[in-house]
Parts: structure tokens; sequence; C-alpha cells
């Protein structure tokens, strides 16, 4: 059977056109987002899709995105290269094109420092912030990123590390900021924290050990319309799966306080393994929306590929519960080497996925989405994957309802109607095992 082609757009026509047209409106591709009905098909609504960073030929990963108001302007940080360092790139016209990419922060030696950038958040006025081995803050709207504030280390001395951006609160006296951390050893071991600043991140409190995250580690905060925290959390690999050390298979779940982040309640799972990275978005109704990747769960193709996405769920309940039976397919592409989703991946096989998911809510209603993908990692000189590449999907919620099913809702975190799909079809899921 003949290997289904991806991103059939990027063809080497229309690459040709895109580079070499001097005038081009954008780079956006029409492309469709799918609803699941639970029912034996779609409903498939138009959006818009893009590889930002097709043209570029290198390692593009782990992408960012925030609006500045102010501007009406688009702000992207990833990383490029090996070892990874932070690049920022700009959009003026809500993500159709962009700007050249740019090193943000440099070493006393003038070269782009090697660390990841992590966690992008605006704080207005044209203040950013980010992280790549300490705080790094911009002032001119991330043109330049000349001041630094150390990381304070977890309570017990270790590492305080960040993959989520803090959440920004505006108050009478300033910036509030609400910021989750972790610490973890191996697969098995994971635990984490919660400290606030009140000076827009200059200086901390205490960092607080949450129980409830307990086998947590990426926390992605919001402020739901009735006041309460929602924390989408990144949970370990299921004790049943550990001897699978592939981060792939750690799983997803909400954690909710009520009381500003005093107390929190257990992580209610969402899925047990293969879908995590999220993002969390507030819609001026008071829905919530939630992106993700998909890096295990998806049937491998009918000759033996692994399937990867982005999808995205809906709570209308203050993050109490999500419609996981009405999930957005934003997009599904096919990995290009060999393995299997239902054990251990092939060699590289798990080059393919993605690497996070980013989401804003633009002043149109649109909905961006940037998301990491290999699907055209091929090992370079060393050995290593590259190209990667940050896609980028134009989006907005079904209007009309599809229906009021609940059975993956209602089923098991840890069944296989909960955690795998078809993505070819959109039925529901017939139970095989337990195991992915």
């Amino acid at each position: 059977m003949q290997r289904v082609q991806v991103f059939r757009f990027l063809s080497a026509g229309l690459l040709t056109i895109a580079v070499l047209a001097s005038a081009r409106a954008d780079d956006w591709r029409a492309h469709e987002v799918r609803q699941l009905t639970g029912k034996a098909n779609f409903a498939r609504f138009p959006a818009k899709l893009q590889i930002v960073t097709e043209r570029w030929n290198r390692v593009a990963a782990v992408p960012y995105i925030v609006y500045m108001p102010e501007k009406d302007r688009l702000l992207m940080l990833v990383g490029c290269d090996y070892p990874h360092h932070a690049e920022v790139l700009f959009s003026d016209d809500r993500g159709a094109r962009w700007s050249d990419p740019k090193p943000a922060i440099f070493g006393k030696d003038g070269q782009p420092l090697s660390a990841l950038g992590t966690g992008l958040c605006y704080l207005g006025g044209g203040n950013l912030m980010f992280y790549a081995g300490a705080r790094w803050f911009s002032h001119d709207y991330g043109q330049t990123w000349n001041t630094s504030v150390a990381l304070a280390p977890t309570p017990d001395g270790k590492p305080w590390a960040i993959w989520d951006p803090p959440l920004v609160e505006r108050t009478g006296k300033g910036v509030r900021l609400l910021e989750t951390g972790y610490q973890q050893s191996g697969h098995k071991n994971s635990q984490a924290f919660l400290r606030s600043s009140a000076d827009g991140g200059a200086t901390w409190s205490p960092a607080a050990k949450i129980p409830q995250w307990k086998g947590v580690n990426e926390v992605a905060l919001l402020r739901a319309a009735n006041g309460w925290l929602v924390a989408a959390c990144r949970t370990i690999i299921p004790v049943r799966l550990q001897g699978q050390t592939i981060d792939h298979l750690e799983g997803l779940g909400v954690s909710i306080s009520t009381d500003d982040g005093r107390t929190w309640s257990d992580v209610r799972k969402l899925y047990d393994w293969g879908r995590h990275h999220p993002s969390l978005v507030l819609l001026p109704g008071g829905d919530i929306v939630m992106t993700y990747v998909v890096r295990k769960g998806y049937l491998d193709t009918p000759d033996g590929f692994p399937q990867f996405g982005i999808e995205a769920v809906v709570s209308r309940d203050q993050g109490q519960t999500w419609d996981l039976d009405h999930r957005y397919l934003l997009h599904t592409w096919v990995g290009n080497r060999k393995g299997s989703n239902r054990s251990a991946p092939g060699p590289q096989a798990w080059w393919a996925s993605s690497q996070a998911t980013s989401t804003v809510l633009l002043p149109d209603g649109n909905l961006l989405t940037a998301f990491g993908t290999g699907y055209r990692s091929q090992p370079d000189a060393q050995g290593r994957a590259s190209p990667r590449d940050v896609g980028l999907i134009q989006w907005r919620l079904h209007e009309k309802a599809v229906g009021g099913e609940r059975q993956i809702q209602d089923a098991a975190p840890e069944s296989d109607l909960r955690n795998r799909l078809d993505p070819s079809t959109g039925a529901p899921f017939v139970p095989l095992n337990s195991k992915p």
C-alpha cells in the first residue's frame, strides 16, 4: 500500500511558488478541523494551517506564542538548532506572515546562549518574560532581552524546572504571577510546586509543595470565569506501563482550586497516557479550551507507521468536566519511520511527534495554536533528528451542537475507549486491552 502523504499542500510546486513569490498574500493553506460526533464520522469545518519554519530547514522546536494587543502583534519563541538556543519571531498580521527568526539571549562571548527557552508570557506594556536557565525579561515588546533574574530552587534545594507560562494577572498594584515548577527523577517520581510574584517576576514567594500534584510535572494554569484556578497537569507514566521509559506515555489530568491556590483537588485524569503538553484559553462566554499533543494513542496506519496529532477539548463548567466525546482533531500526521503505538516504538519512530502546544485567542475570535512537529525529521551527521518544525493552525470552535454522547467521558481514564482513537474514522474505538 502506498503511504498516505501528509502535508500535500507542501508539494514541490507550491513550495517553489511560496519561496519565489515576492508579494505573496500570506503563508496560510486551506485546512480542515474535524470534531468527533460520537458516530462513525466527523463534523468538519474550515481552518488554516501553515508550517512556519518550512523554509528554514533547521531544527525549530517547542514553540510558545503570545499576543500583544497594544501593537496587534504576535511573538513566537522557539528552540533552534543543537544545542537548543532561544530565538524569537514576530507577526503583524495575526500569524499570516512572520519575520525572520533572531537569537534572543547571548552569553558573555556574544554568541547565542545555549539553553532551551520555555514558558513565554506577556506581562503587558511591552514587557515579556521567558525561562532559559534564568528568567529573561524584555521591556520593548521582545526586541531585546537584556535583563535576567536567577531561578530559586525547590524547597529542598533541587533545580526548579519550568515548562509552562505563569498565570499573569493585572491588579491595581501591578502584575501578579502564579508560577508552577517541578522536580522529577526518571519516569517514576515527580512533584509539582506553586509560587507567586507580586512585582512582575522580580521577587517570588516561597514555593509550596502541592500534595495533590505528586506524580505531576508540567502544570498549565488558568483563572476560570468564576474565579477558580484550573491546572492542566502532565502526569507520569502509569505504574502498569513503567517498564516502557519513553515519556510519550505520560498522561493528562486536571486539578482545581476554589480558594485561590491554597488547596487543590486531586488530579482527575482526562487521559491515562499518550496526551499532554496542554495550553489553556478562556473564551469570552466562560468556556475553557484546552489544546494538547497526541504522542501515543492513535492507531498505526495499515502499513505500520505511527500517527500523531494536536487535539482540543472544551469545558463549560469551570474545568470540572471536559467534552471528550466531541473533541477536536486540529491536525494529524503520519510518522516517517515505522514503529508501534501499542508498545515501545521502533528506532526513532517517535521523532515525528509533537513537543508542545501554545494557543492564544485573537480579538476577531480566532484561536491560534502553535505546535511542534518532526514529521520530516531525518538523522543529521550526529544522528540527531533534523529538521524539526513549528506549525500554526487558525481555527474556531464549532458553533453547532454535534450531540450529547458521553461514552468516552464516562469511560475509565485508563480504558482504551478513552485513550485510543483511529484518526481516519473518528468512530468510537472498540476496546482491545488496557496497554498501549
